[in-house]
């Protein structure tokens, strides 16, 4: 059985030989479209690129990632952490919440450049093993959200379950440091060990 990562991998190719574009091509054909709503973006390439639901909306779902994750990168490559940009102005107060929550994964043994990938997209950071254990970035001006991927685990008040289908199956909303505590890193940790 193919992973949901291929199964990706081989829309986006049939759209590619559907359309006789190459990925960079319709990529930019979505980013030349500015900033639109995702709704917005999913109609233009229905109706320009005469595609259908699904492949439009798996096309720009794939066209802003990568814009992100390009923008993460330049700003790599020039010695800056995406993470500075989205902690600036009113959100500035939320970083160390970011940090306690990288440095709580780094202790699992994930830091950079170990088990944990660390993936900047354009307003968070993906965290992934074999598969993504979990996302970190900013909500709210007033909270961070750390989304997890935990099967099998109940949802409650704190640890919310998300419908299915989305990135991550629950998320926690932290206001302070002090909320990274042993229940956000038992649930990292099993995030982790399902990730592996």
């Amino acid at each position: 059985m193919s992973t949901p990562e291929q199964q990706l991998e081989t829309q986006l190719r049939n759209i590619e030989a559907r359309l006789g574009r190459s990925r960079a091509d319709l990529f930019a054909f979505v980013h030349a479209a500015g900033e639109r709503k995702h709704s917005e973006l999913v109609a233009l390439c229905k109706a320009e690129l005469g595609l259908g639901h699904g492949d439009a909306n798996t096309l720009v779902h794939c066209a802003k990632q990568s814009h992100g994750a390009a923008i993460a990168a330049e700003l790599g490559a020039q010695g800056q952490d995406p993470a500075d940009a989205w902690y600036a102005g009113k959100k500035a107060a939320l970083r160390p919440v970011h940090d306690a929550v990288l440095a709580a994964v780094a202790a699992l043994g994930g830091g950079p450049g170990g088990a944990v990938e660390h993936a900047p997209k354009k307003t968070y950071v993906s965290l992934r093993r074999k598969k993504q254990l979990a996302t970190v970035g900013p909500a709210t001006a007033t909270q961070v959200e750390v989304g997890f991927n935990l099967k099998g685990v109940e949802g409650g008040d704190r640890l919310q379950a998300l419908p299915p289908g989305g990135m991550c199956t629950h998320r926690v909303r932290l206001s302070s440091v002090a909320e990274v505590d042993a229940e956000l890193v038992a649930w990292l940790r099993a995030a982790y060990e399902q990730a592996g």
